[in-house]
C-alpha cells in the first residue's frame, strides 16, 4: 500500500502549557542504568559521562565502539538479558536495546519498581526526556522539546553553546568558594544581587576568563569588602514600558524589572511585560482607569515614597513613555521632596507605535514639519487650546485617549476650518499583536465614541500627512461603524 504527505494529518495544540516540568535529578554517586548493545545505548552513556553518576551498561554483547568506551571510562558491565532482577539499586534507567518491545518490558519493570525509565524513541514510554545539554559543570543548560524536535533541540544547543565562555563552570566554582562569606557580610535583597551581578560580569569574570584565578579571588574579595560596607540606600525608576508588546520593551527597562524589588504598575500595562520582571518581586497594581481607580494619584506617591524610603529599588511601570501623559512630574515632585533618589526611564510611547503600525510617517517633508501630543480633554471653553491651532496650520496630531474624545475633536476642528475630508487614522493596541487599524475622514470621527466594543487604548492620529499611511491592513471607519450599527439592529 503506498502513501503521500495527504495521509497524514499533523497534531497541533495551542496550548502553551509543558506537558513536562523542566528539573534536574541528583545523580551524583547513584546507579544509573543503561540497558542495549549498540548505538543507542552509546549515545545514553555518552551523556551520562557528563555527570558523575555511576553508571552500569547492562550488555551481552557489545559493539565495539561501544565496548572500549565503557572500559575507557571503567564504567561496570553487566553481560547478561535482561530480567526484573537486574533493576535492584537502579535509580535511572535507560531502555536502549533497538528492540521496541524489549525497550517496554524494561520501562513497565522499571515503573512496577517505582524507577523512572526513558526508552528511547518511544515518548509513551518515558517517565523523563534527556535534553540537549550544554556543559559548563556546574552549570548546565538543557534543551527540551518533549520529543517534538530532537534536530531544533541540538540547534538551539549550538547557539548556546557558542554563547557561553568555557570558563563558565569554573566561574561558577569560584563562586561557591564566596557563597559563604557572602551569606555572612552581604544582606539580603537588592545588595546581594547587585554584587553577584558584578561578581559574574565585571573584572572577577575577566580573570577568570584570562586565566588567572589568584588575581579573580583578590578582586572578588574587594568586591565583597565594599559591598559589605556600602550602605543601600532606595530607588524608585520610573519606567515606560512601551505600547504593550513585550518585545518593545527597551532592555534597560527589562534589566531594572529583574533587579526591583517592588514593581508599581498601571493598569494598562498587559500582565505579560509585568510578568517580565524579577520571580520574587512585590508586585503592585495602582491601576487608573476610566471610572475606576485603584489608588489616587497622592496615595500612588506616598507608596513610592514609603517604598523608596525603605530601601526598595522600585520599578514604576508606566503605558508608554513616563513622560507623556502619565504624570510623571508629579511623581518626581513628590520623590525630590521627600529625599527620595529616582530614574527616568524612556519607553515607546503609543503614537509612534501607532505610527508604526500604519507605517505613517508623522512628519512629511513639505506637507507636514509639527507634531502634536494631546489628550484632547481640553476643548472646553470658547478659545481653542494651541494644539488645535497648530492643527490648522498642517501640524500630525495625536490624540491619546482618543475614542472617548473623538467627537469634541472632530467638531471643534471642522468648526474651526479644517477640511471634514483631512485623512485620520485610529489604532486600537498600538504596537500589540492585538492591534487593530482603521481609517477614514475628520467628518467620519465622531461615529468612533459609539464603538463601545473597543476595549483597549485607542490612538487618533489626525493631519495631511496621514494620507501617506499604508492603508492595505486597515479597515475603513465608515464601513466599520454601519457593520456595527448593522448588528446592533440584528
Amino acid at each position: 500500500m503506498s502513501t503521500s504527505l495527504k495521509d497524514f494529518s499533523p497534531v497541533t495544540t495551542d496550548s502553551d502549557k509543558l506537558a513536562v516540568f523542566p528539573a534536574f535529578f541528583r545523580v551524583e554517586g547513584v546507579k544509573v542504568g543503561v540497558f542495549g548493545n549498540g548505538d543507542e545505548a552509546f549515545a545514553k552513556a555518552r551523556l551520562l559521562s557528563n555527570t558523575s553518576a555511576d553508571v552500569v551498561a547492562f550488555a551481552d554483547h557489545p559493539e565495539p565502539a561501544y565496548a572500549a568506551f565503557l572500559k575507557r571510562k571503567g564504567y561496570a558491565v553487566e553481560a547478561r538479558s535482561f530480567t526484573p532482577d537486574c533493576l535492584a539499586g537502579l535509580t535511572l534507567v535507560f531502555a536502549a536495546t533497538g528492540e521496541s518491545e524489549l525497550d517496554r518490558q524494561i520501562v513497565e519493570a522499571a515503573r512496577a519498581a517505582k524507577i523512572p525509565a526513558n526508552a528511547v524513541d518511544q515518548p509513551d514510554y518515558c517517565d523523563f526526556y534527556t535534553p540537549a545539554l550544554v556543559n559548563r559543570a556546574p552549570i548546565a543548560v538543557a534543551i527540551g522539546t518533549e520529543g517534538a524536535g530532537p534536530v531544533l533541540a541540538q540547534m538551539i544547543r549550538a547557539g548556546i553553546d557558542r554563547q557561553l565562555p568555557r570558563s563558565l563552570g569554573r566561574l561558577a566554582r569560584l563562586a561557591t568558594s564566596y557563597r559563604g562569606a557572602v551569606e555572612k557580610l552581604v544582606p539580603r535583597g537588592v545588595a546581594r544581587r547587585l554584587f553577584w551581578r558584578a561578581f559574574f560580569q565585571g573584572d572577577v569574570a575577566d580573570a577568570v576568563e584570562a586565566g588567572d584565578v589568584s588575581q579573580a579571588r583578590r578582586f572578588a574579595t574587594r568586591l565583597l569588602k565594599g559591598a559589605a560596607a556600602q550602605r543601600l540606600e532606595g530607588k524608585v525608576y520610573l519606567v515606560g514600558a512601551g505600547p504593550g508588546a513585550e518585545d518593545l520593551l527597551t532592555l534597560r527597562a527589562h534589566r531594572l524589572m529583574m533587579e526591583a524589588d517592588a514593581i508599581v504598575f498601571d493598569a494598562l500595562v498587559p500582565q505579560a511585560v509585568v510578568d517580565m520582571g524579577r520571580r520574587d518581586a512585590e508586585r503592585i497594581s495602582v491601576g487608573k482607569r476610566k471610572g475606576c481607580h485603584s489608588k489616587s494619584q497622592e496615595e500612588i506617591n506616598d507608596l513610592l515614597v514609603e517604598l523608596g524610603k525603605a530601601g526598595k529599588r522600585v520599578v514604576r511601570l508606566k503605558s508608554g513613555d513616563p513622560l507623556v501623559f502619565g504624570r510623571a512630574g508629579e511623581e518626581m515632585a513628590a520623590l525630590r521632596a521627600a529625599n527620595v533618589a529616582y530614574e527616568v526611564v524612556p519607553g515607546i510611547t503609543s503614537a509612534l507605535a501607532a505610527a508604526a503600525d500604519f507605517e505613517l510617517p508623522l512628519t512629511l517633508r513639505g506637507v507636514s514639519s509639527s507634531l502634536v501630543f494631546t489628550t484632547g480633554h481640553d476643548l472646553n471653553g470658547d478659545v481653542l487650546p494651541d494644539w488645535a491651532r497648530l492643527a490648522l496650520s498642517g501640524a500630525s496630531v495625536a490624540v491619546y485617549m482618543g475614542r472617548s474624545v473623538a467627537a469634541s475633536v472632530a467638531g471643534r476642528l471642522i468648526k474651526a476650518g479644517l477640511a471634514e475630508d483631512t485623512t485620520v487614522a485610529v489604532v486600537e493596541n498600538a504596537g500589540r499583536a492585538t492591534r487593530r487599524l482603521m481609517h477614514g475622514t475628520l467628518k467620519e470621527l465622531p461615529g468612533l465614541e459609539a464603538r463601545t466594543e473597543l476595549t483597549g487604548p485607542v490612538m487618533v492620529i489626525i493631519g495631511d500627512a496621514v494620507a501617506g499611511a499604508n492603508f492595505a491592513g486597515s479597515q475603513v471607519l465608515s464601513e466599520t461603524i454601519a457593520a456595527e450599527n448593522e448588528m446592533m439592529r440584528v
